[in-house]
């Protein structure tokens, strides 16, 4: 297993940036056991790292002190360390192991069928959605409340059991499974709609709702969730918000540190932070929520969310469109943002190695753009309140840009089924790897100009060893390879 790691620490600042790999759960010169650290890095959900929350500052010296013990790095210097260190993972001995006197426990606080032991369910939960990684928990506990999280985790803190919270399990890198035998806390059954105020549009849920059915709930109530994902299905709005899941419709509505208003979190001794505000302006204080909104499973277990939602706009077109090469894809997503404004709200990008694998891949899917294989495509939603205007208006863009020679060809769905059809195209991708053979899959910010270069690199350095892909997010600099 190949990881990256690297830590920055700039001269006249004392900040730093250590970004860590979940291989580190338990190697010693580094397990992130700093005084009262409990559990272990990396998880997709919420992780808690810290025993007692205290203050930002004692948070921020102890995880800064494991990072500078660990990597000596004077002020100003640029560390980076890429390497295999499968070899030294081993499990932390500091860390207590399950017995009867627990699973007694959690039977008294969650009931027998709540605690779970069976082989089968055991094993997908201790498996990542793309088979790649695998741990060894025998106990999966399934909460229903944020009493019971809590209770969960003030006993596995003064036991010191290490524990894994889990959402809905469909992340692709392994983060939401056990490394060893930590226990599985999934908030599934914690999945109710708390309130919803159809004049502001904040909807209050708890973490386990999956975000299909939120947003199904939504649409029958004239909204619609600022966050789309292919794995909607089956990711939990708490894994979402943990990992501040950016999706489909990032380019129009933003990240989720601007749609989440409030949350409620379990810390790790099982003290609870009720951040659950329902305003859109708090000026009051600091702002602790966006500490938990990407932290990546390091601070609390996310119970509740309240969360801003759009009304939903009558007028949604669809256009699936051939590019020449990558530049055309950049000149194309600028002038998009300049003259179609405020109706553009999806801008994805694949390349034809992309497209290959889902036509080959998947049942029912046909290319839009027949017979030629284009070197790149550009799936472009606008979505507005007036269907002739916007129609009338995309259609104008579009013209323009197969005139200017942005776009080889394209064309526009007709109607709900089309538009189903191109966005299975962009949405099978993922589906489409994993049925034709074993992936690596790495999730990349970067400017979008310098964005394809990476995968060009990156076949260059392989070369027929392995396959490598490009589609994302182009609208907001998002590409996974």
């Amino acid at each position: 297993m190949m990881m990256m790691m690297m830590a920055t620490m700039r001269k006249k600042s004392p900040g730093f940036l250590f970004v860590y790999s979940r291989i580190f759960h338990s190697h010693q010169p580094l397990n992130l056991h700093h005084n009262n650290s409990l559990l272990r890095s990396g998880t997709s959900f919420c992780t808690p790292i810290s025993r007692y929350f205290g203050s930002i500052r004692e948070c921020r010296k102890a995880f800064q002190a494991s990072a500078i013990n660990h990597f000596k790095v004077p002020s100003g210097f640029r560390f980076r360390c890429i390497t295999s260190l499968s070899s030294v993972v081993q499990r932390n001995p500091s860390f207590s192991r399950l017995n009867s006197d627990d699973i007694e426990f959690f039977r008294s606080i969650l009931g027998e069928k709540n605690v779970v032991q069976d082989e089968d369910r055991l094993l997908d939960a201790n498996t990542d959605w793309l088979r790649k990684y695998r741990g060894s928990s025998k106990l999966l506990l399934q909460p229903r409340s944020t009493e019971e999280v809590s209770q969960i985790l003030k006993y596995c803190n003064s036991r010191d059991l290490p524990v894994v919270p889990q959402g809905g399990n469909t992340g692709l890198v392994g983060g939401s499974v056990p490394v060893f035998d930590e226990v599985i806390i999934n908030l599934r059954l914690m999945n109710d709609i708390v309130s919803f105020d159809k004049v502001s549009g904040i909807l209050v849920c708890e973490a386990g709702g999956i975000l299909e059915n939120l947003s199904s709930f939504l649409d029958n109530q004239g909204f619609i969730m600022p966050l789309d994902l292919g794995a909607k299905g089956s990711c939990q709005i708490g894994g979402n918000v943990s990992t501040n899941a950016g999706g489909l419709r990032l380019v129009r509505y933003g990240s989720l540190h601007g749609s989440v208003l409030g949350l409620e979190v379990v810390l790790a001794d099982g003290r609870v932070l009720d951040m659950l505000g329902t305003l859109r302006k708090d000026n009051t204080g600091y702002d602790l929520k966006h500490l938990f909104i990407g932290s990546e499973g390091t601070l609390g277990i996310i119970t509740k969310i309240s969360i801003l939602t759009p009304p939903k706009l009558p007028a949604i077109n669809v256009a699936f469109l051939g590019c020449k090469d990558y530049s055309s894809c950049q000149k194309l997503l600028v002038d998009a943002k300049r003259k179609l404004g405020e109706i553009l709200s999806a801008f994805e990008f694949l390349d034809n190695m992309s497209m290959d694998l889902v036509l080959n891949h998947l049942e029912g899917i046909r290319n839009p753009l027949p017979p030629t294989m284009h070197n790149f495509y550009v799936l472009l939603e606008t979505t507005g309140t007036d269907e002739s205007y916007d129609k009338e208006k995309l259609e104008a863009f579009l013209l323009r840009s197969m005139e200017g020679g942005l776009v080889s060809d394209g064309v526009l769905a007709q109607d709900i089924n089309q538009i189903s059809s191109f966005w299975q195209i962009r949405e099978g991708i993922p589906e489409a790897l994993m049925k034709a053979g074993a992936v690596y899959k790495y999730d990349l910010s970067l400017p979008v100009e310098k964005m394809y270069d990476l995968v060009e690199e990156m076949r260059t350095r392989l070369g027929n060893s392995a396959k490598v892909i490009g589609y994302g997010h182009l609208g907001d600099g998002f590409c996974t390879n």
